[in-house]
């Protein structure tokens, strides 16, 4: 239980994407789960707690600098350390 009080706090709005300025490292160095409309997802790489939003791939489909297409999907959103 000790290392439950060392994690930070989840922010509102996290981003997977290093280039972001809601990119925070201290929250990657432990697994974080997101829960979107009650079920489990994988592959989110953006999410908003207050908005009601994920950011997920648009399957295989890449932009032209080599980074995926996401798109966004609205609903409940919950966030959680594994």
């Amino acid at each position: 239980m000790n290392d439950a009080t060392q994690r930070p706090a989840l922010p509102d709005h996290l981003s997977a994407d290093v280039r972001s300025p809601h990119h925070h490292a201290a929250v990657f160095e432990h697994n974080v789960g997101i829960r979107f409309n009650d079920k489990e997802r994988v592959d989110v790489e953006e999410y908003c707690i207050s908005e009601g939003w994920v950011k997920v791939p648009a399957g295989k489909t890449l932009d032209r600098k080599g980074h995926p297409l996401l798109i966004k999907l609205k609903g409940k959103v919950e966030a959680y350390y594994k």
